[in-house]
């Protein structure tokens, strides 16, 4: 039976006419705690997954690019010009975005033939466009001897994202699947982007990521009223406070000046991001001490404080740590991302995890009316070159 790489080897092989000179993995990411607080000057904790993005590429002599994805009908074919604009709505302008910075920055760069697959769940906020644009990225950088650093692509990535593609995002996803090690968390500060990487054996746990399969209609108007909350609960606190960000003060010092907050609203929005800063700390100690209870007890937590206290979770998520928190095969569970549908994630014994998936399952379609659907993950490497032996090799 074929394995992945030589699965895509072969598809490389059918679709192009020769072999393919180089392959590369990008993963996509879950943050196991530190919620809705990135743009506040928090620390998140996110993972690399073993789910990602695929890239087979071998050079050509036609002065164009030419993309292909396993996941769409669609191909597309561009020159090699100067500079690029973003067409239409579709897959390839990440990768297109990708090159014109590499151009913009004054590199010179020569005709390919790329294949991409990807397996992650798209729409699932498991951040399919910043393994797309970090693996295109790290390949580019590999082929063409550009001297980029890894924070160098997660910068060049990140603007591809918010200038190319024209979402407003943070630096988060971008720096877990490019800094990613296998079995480690990062606890990254998103103000300095100073990390750590946190020992993370999970055991005979894996990491269950759970998409409730909901649309994210609301996601974005909720996300841009939260920030708004922040900053309005920040410039009360600055009143008496010499502050730059809410996550700058921990809970004793918030629970001291709070009173300058007088919209309820506004301080139930700042108390999630102060006290969730402060378990990102408490989460960090527990792993590396392989306190894998009080981890989950932290997970749990954290949800309940982004259900009752920032109200970015909705039924569907509930549902998911509802059902968690009534098996004791899970250690914790939490919704993932910014909420209103997406994704969930739980910590789970290995031996049990089909159990798990197939009774969450039921009680889901029980509640919800539809299934979730429900993927085992361990915490992986980051952006790299695909180390499976190639097909024609």
């Amino acid at each position: 039976m074929l394995n992945i790489s030589e699965k895509l080897h072969a598809a490389f092989q059918k679709q192009y006419n020769k072999p393919a000179d180089n392959a590369f993995f990008s993963p996509g990411r879950v943050n196991l705690i530190g919620e809705h607080i990135d743009y506040n000057g928090g620390l998140v904790m996110p993972c690399a997954i073993t789910f990602g993005t695929y890239l087979l590429v071998s050079p050509n002599n036609d002065g164009v690019f030419r993309f292909k994805s396993l996941n769409f009908e669609d191909e597309y074919t561009i020159p090699l010009k100067k500079s690029y604009e973003k067409e239409g709505t579709g897959w390839h302008n990440y990768p297109i975005g990708v090159i014109h910075h590499f151009l913009k920055d004054g590199h010179q760069l020569g005709g390919l033939d790329m294949l991409y697959y990807g397996n992650i769940p798209i729409g699932s906020g498991l951040s399919s466009s910043a393994s797309i644009e970090v693996v295109t990225c790290f390949s580019l950088n590999q082929l063409f001897n550009t001297g980029y650093t890894k924070l160098d692509m997660v910068k060049l990535s990140k603007s591809v994202e918010n200038n190319f593609i024209g979402l407003a995002s943070g630096i988060m996803d971008q720096f877990a699947v490019t800094f990613g090690e296998e079995n480690k968390a990062l606890m990254l500060n998103c103000e300095t982007l100073d990390y750590k990487a946190v020992d993370s054996n999970l055991g005979d746990y894996v990491l269950a990521i759970i998409n409730t399969n909901k649309l994210r209609r609301l996601a974005e108007s909720k996300y841009n009223e939260r920030v708004q909350e922040c900053g309005d609960a920040l410039k009360a606190l600055q009143q008496q406070l010499d502050i730059k960000n809410l996550c700058d003060i921990d809970t004793p010092t918030f629970n001291q000046y709070k009173h300058l907050i007088t919209n309820p609203i506004v301080l139930k929005r700042a108390q999630h991001v102060v006290e969730e800063n402060d378990r990102v700390k408490l989460a960090a100690a527990a792993l590396s001490q392989n306190n894998l209870a009080e981890f989950g007890r932290l997970m749990y937590a954290s949800h309940d404080s982004l259900r009752k206290l920032y109200e970015v979770s909705g039924k569907e998520l509930d549902a998911v740590v509802e059902y968690s928190k009534t098996n004791k095969n899970v250690a914790g569970a939490r919704m993932t991302g910014a909420g209103f549908g997406g994704c969930a994630i739980a910590l789970v014994k290995g031996a049990a995890f089909e159990q798990f998936s197939k009774e969450l399952s039921a009680y889901y379609l029980d509640k919800i009316g539809y299934a979730p659907s429900v993927y085992s993950s361990l915490i992986g490497d980051g952006v790299g070159v695909l180390k499976d032996v190639p097909a024609h090799a």
